[in-house]
């Protein structure tokens, strides 16, 4: 879960994190330089571009963090929907970030320390005419968006066993069900954070409240079960929010906007999850489920990863041998923390060493470091 946006809670859109522009749209080196790509040099102060004007195409982003501070780079429609983005760059780090954009204005966000509406900059781009896509990449989309709805619908039962023990007071049964009823959402988490409304009443952690905003949502009744180790009428209430909250997420996700440069961030925005969140033991720090968290989000990875390979294995095999590698030791790596491989109930968290988080932590990296090429790979 991410840092809740200001501006975004209180936007009547969507966002969409796991998505850009629907259509196709053609191929362009989005020359705003010699190298074909956007220059974004981002401060603690400033966000700035090397053109603000491009092409409608595949535009690549060239992103340098020259400040103090972990930043975001956003690339947004007018009303605040992500066409694309790269969060967690560490200062004096590089990235880049692949988007399949369509004619029309947007808006460039970098976001020092991770918060707030962001330092912005106005961008145009251009019109050109559409290119067919690879047909192969088309069948991508339209079973990614399959999955993503399989997932969603799939949550809500799982949810209502949680939410009824719960309403029931039944601390121990309501234990028992949290970590599966976040399975689908983790899965698909870019696309259910695509809903900017929805994210921030589901799944924040109390420390990335924004101003003014009240906690609601899984984290708060993780909270309650395993810190108070009581259930009140307010966590009943809460748990009648979340159906409802995660019933408006799963009548939604067909809406979701779907390319395939945004499955493969996606991909990688998982991993980012894992990385700075699930690693660290802060996202259930309560209940010490991270490990269930961890392994849904490199399932929902390693879908989109599978569904893009047929073509980004023709584009450059090397990176698609590499990537198989790399979740296969991942997930071999994981299998050591449960009895059962069809089961998701892992070690506790807590009792993990730190030798053995940094040993997680390197195989994520490792896997990391090849995603991150996936976008411009299945560009090209």
């Amino acid at each position: 879960m991410r840092p809740v946006r200001t501006s975004v809670v209180t936007a009547a859109a969507a966002v969409a994190a796991l998505t850009a522009v629907t259509g196709c749209a053609e191929k362009s080196d989005a020359k705003a330089d010699g190298s074909g790509s956007v220059q974004v040099t981002a401060t603690d102060s400033s966000c700035k571009l090397s053109k603000s004007e491009f092409p409608a195409g595949h535009v690549k982003f060239d992103i340098e963090n020259k400040g103090s501070k972990v930043t975001e780079v956003y690339l947004l429609f007018p009303d605040d929907r992500i066409v694309a983005e790269r969060e967690n760059i560490g200062p004096g780090l590089k990235q880049q970030l692949t988007a399949e954009v369509k004619a029309g204005s947007y808006e460039v966000a970098c976001k020092p320390g991770m918060k707030g509406d962001g330092i912005r900059q106005k961008v145009t781009v251009t019109g050109g005419t559409e290119a067919k896509r690879n047909p192969q990449l088309d069948t991508a989309v339209a079973e990614y968006r399959k999955y993503a709805q399989e997932q969603a619908d799939e949550t809500l039962p799982k949810v209502k066993v949680f939410t009824d023990a719960v309403r029931a007071g039944d601390v121990d049964a309501a234990k028992k069900a949290f970590a599966p009823s976040r399975l689908g959402w983790e899965r698909t988490e870019p696309v259910a954070e695509s809903f900017g409304d929805i994210d921030p009443k589901t799944d924040t952690r109390e420390d990335a409240l924004e101003k003014g905003q009240k906690w609601t949502g899984w984290h708060r009744l993780e909270k309650s079960l395993w810190a108070d180790g009581k259930i009140g009428d307010d966590e009943k209430n809460l748990a009648t929010e979340l159906d409802k909250d995660l019933t408006d997420w799963q009548k939604r996700v067909g809406t979701a906007e779907i390319t395939p440069t945004s499955m493969a961030n996606g991909a990688k925005e998982l991993l980012d999850e894992v990385a700075t969140r699930k690693i660290t033991g802060e996202e259930d720090r309560y209940s010490h489920t991270d490990l269930s968290d961890f392994k849904a989000n490199v399932e929902g990875a390693q879908k989109a990863y599978e569904l893009l390979k047929p073509v980004a294995a023709k584009n450059d095999a090397a990176l698609t041998t590499e990537l198989d590698k790399q979740f296969g030791s991942l997930n071999t790596l994981l299998d050591q923390y449960r009895t059962d491989k069809t089961s998701y109930d892992f070690t506790s968290y807590d009792k993990v060493s730190e030798g053995d988080r940094k040993q997680l932590s390197d195989a994520v990296n490792a896997l990391a470091e090849p995603l991150s090429k996936l976008a411009a790979t299945v560009a090209k």
